[in-house]
């Protein structure tokens, strides 16, 4: 598969600037690209790096338009650009139609004409599949689901009963939709299990990393909205609501109830108590912890940057009198405060 800058900026709009007919093959980073290969700058001070790249073609911004008088097309956002084109050269895999021998699927189960099931999938009662899905092999999808159409669930994802996804869906290998919240109540120095009676669902558009899992309502839905990208080993909580294209990283916790607004980003390691809400538009930095709601749009950082142990020693045993030092520095106030009315008067 090949295109040239023509028509490339056919589909993808943009400007070309030099040889329309160069003909690239694929994406590539600057310093790995070779002759029949396009890459892309997005931050000027990488602009050196053009010279020595091998690359056919590049993606600029309209800032380095003239940084390179190789053939480029110039975009107004050359990184944006660039997924594009790189979603031009490698397009999801199509379903090849039919349900491997090795597959067990219930005879209630409604598949599209043009789905297609794994070997060794297992998919229960009154469940749906949509149009051009893929159910990887060893998938487990329970009973009375629905699946949208031109979903991707790769090997070995399971789906518990009841959860919807939506249409374009991508689930990543090991992902886990619709398991058991954490709900337990003290029953006599024992634990009593409390029922999960919700369900997950699942908008259009929407990916879930390898081994992340998404838990079951206690007894309303966990809501995944739609066009929100969750990175591997992410721990979503029962009757978390997380809102439109919100994005979080890898390994982030967010614990039952909360409610995340719409394009929000949480970087990796983030902690999320649960019971709490965060506004539409928040940016939360990796390791930070959330204990209370957020109202207002903008940065939270809570982590601390790491330093030499022995620093960090002295630094935490002073961490440990924060409080009393606090109470001393408002004790000095006061009395400076006395002090100085004193000499006014």
């Amino acid at each position: 598969m090949s295109y040239t800058l023509a028509e490339i900026v056919r589909r993808l709009g943009g400007e070309v600037l030099g040889d329309a007919q160069t003909r690239v093959s694929q994406v590539a980073t600057l310093s790995s690209a070779r002759p029949d290969q396009i890459s892309f700058l997005a931050n000027l001070k990488y602009r050196s790096q053009l010279a020595e790249s091998a690359a056919g073609a590049f993606i600029l911004g309209r800032d380095a338009a003239e940084a390179s008088t190789r053939p480029r097309i110039i975009a107004d956002n050359p990184y944006t650009y660039f997924a594009r084109v790189s979603a031009l050269f490698n397009p999801p895999p199509e379903a090849v139609p039919g349900v491997h021998p090795s597959a067990v699927v219930h005879p209630t189960v409604h598949i599209a004409d043009d789905a297609c099931i794994g070997a060794n999938a297992v998919v229960e009662q009154g469940t749906k599949i949509g149009a051009g899905s893929i159910i990887g092999a060893g998938s487990v999808i329970g009973a009375d689901c629905v699946i949208g159409k031109g979903c991707l669930l790769y090997a070995n994802v399971s789906v518990y009963h009841g959860c919807m996804i939506g249409d374009r869906v991508i689930l990543h290998s090991g992902c886990v939709i619709g398991s058991d919240g954490f709900g337990l109540a003290p029953d006599g120095g024992r634990w009593l299990k409390i029922p999960q009676i919700g369900r997950v669902i699942i908008g259009n558009d929407v990916e879930i990393g390898a081994n992340t899992t998404v838990d079951r309502g206690a007894l309303d839905d966990t809501v995944i909205e739609e066009g929100v990208k969750l990175d591997n080993q992410i721990q979503v909580a029962h009757n978390v609501r997380i809102g439109a294209h919100t994005a979080i990283a890898a390994c982030t916790g967010i614990a039952g109830s909360a409610k995340i607004g719409a394009h929000c980003t949480i970087g990796g390691a983030a902690m999320i108590f649960g019971h709490i809400e965060i506004a539409d538009g928040v940016n939360i930095s990796t390791n930070t912890l959330i204990t209370k709601s957020l109202t207002q749009p903008g940065t939270y950082t809570s982590a601390l940057p790491f330093s030499e142990h022995g620093e960090w020693l002295k630094n935490a045993v002073q961490m440990r009198h924060l409080d009393s030092m606090a109470k001393r520095i408002r004790e000095l106030e006061k009395k400076l405060g006395e002090l100085e009315k004193n000499q006014h008067e």
